[in-house]
């Protein structure tokens, strides 16, 4: 029987040959997602016209993947050995990134943009339910006046769950934040965003595919969606505000079965907010730093 929770030893240098590979996409900034997507997030923005800027983090509504029905493996990703690696292990999970904008050339509607995609690094872990590995992947995203965008994005390859399996432990989340927002992870809410960023992994939509085949209780609330609902926190109390960088870390993955929070906390002077969400049992589920201009 195929042992699913450990990588043979010899593939971790077939994997790591991915290293230094690169993609480039293009693509227009259009009005058309930015409409969809402020509907989704319950906001009553003006409509976007040419030169609008792009809220930031909304830059993950382009460069969509669009591979061909024929492409697409059992868990709604393409199939694997493209562009990324073809790791094994069977759950994918987006585990937190690092954003850097350049307040000189902002992203705005009407923009012709190019992502260069980079694979930075490919590392293995041994945890405590089998081997984990680790895809870094770096992101630069460029118009006519230059670079508007470097980040770098997370990927993290994990066995499939067993019965039985240790667990981290939980970590309390603060409380007394200056601001909070309530959120009801339906499975509409789940779907608008699986479309708008035309992501197909089953876990945000096929109940019967995550509870059965990969163990967890319910629908799992995107992690790049959470990362948006606390900017669009920050945005909503600090309209304003020219977000220089932000960093952001998965801990503890969110269903949908009971409402979340998202929290935030800006730093005494004014150029740091502190972000976080936590579950209905007040447990940390993902922190954030966003640094301002």
């Amino acid at each position: 029987m195929q042992d699913t929770r450990h990588l043979d030893p010899a593939l971790l240098p077939q994997l790591q040959q991915w290293n230094g590979r690169t993609e480039t996409l293009h693509d227009l900034i259009t009005p058309a997602p930015l409409r969809a997507m402020a509907a989704t997030l319950d906001r009553d923005d003006p409509e976007p016209v040419a030169g609008t800027a792009l809220p930031f983090l909304w830059h993950w509504l382009y460069f969509l993947p669009h591979h061909r029905q024929s492409e697409i493996g059992p868990d709604g990703h393409a199939k694997r050995g493209g562009f990324l690696p073809p790791v094994p292990l069977p759950r994918r999970m987006w585990a937190g990134g690092r954003l850097t904008w350049h307040a000189d050339h902002p992203l705005r509607v009407g923009q012709e943009v190019q992502r260069v995609s980079t694979i930075e690094s490919v590392t293995h872990k041994s945890g405590r339910s089998g081997d984990l590995l680790f895809v870094l992947v770096q992101h630069q995203i460029r118009h006519a006046q230059g670079l508007a965008l470097t980040e770098e994005h997370d990927i993290v390859y994990r066995p499939a769950a067993k019965p039985g399996d240790p667990t981290p432990p939980p970590t309390p989340a603060d409380s007394g934040a200056a601001w909070q927002r309530v959120i009801t992870p339906d499975d509409v809410l789940l779907f608008r965003y699986s479309a708008l960023t035309f992501n197909g992994h089953r876990i945000h939509y096929d109940r019967r595919y995550v509870t059965q085949v990969e163990g967890y209780p319910g629908l799992i609330v995107h992690g790049p969606l959470i990362a948006t609902l606390l900017m669009d926190l920050l945005r909503r109390h600090m309209p304003h505000a020219f977000v220089t960088r932000f960093e952001f870390k998965a801990v503890r993955p969110t269903f949908d079965l009971h409402p979340f929070q998202v929290h935030g906390q800006p730093s005494a002077d004014g150029k740091t907010v502190r972000l976080w969400a936590q579950d209905h049992e007040g447990w940390l589920t993902m922190q954030a730093t966003a640094t301002l201009a």
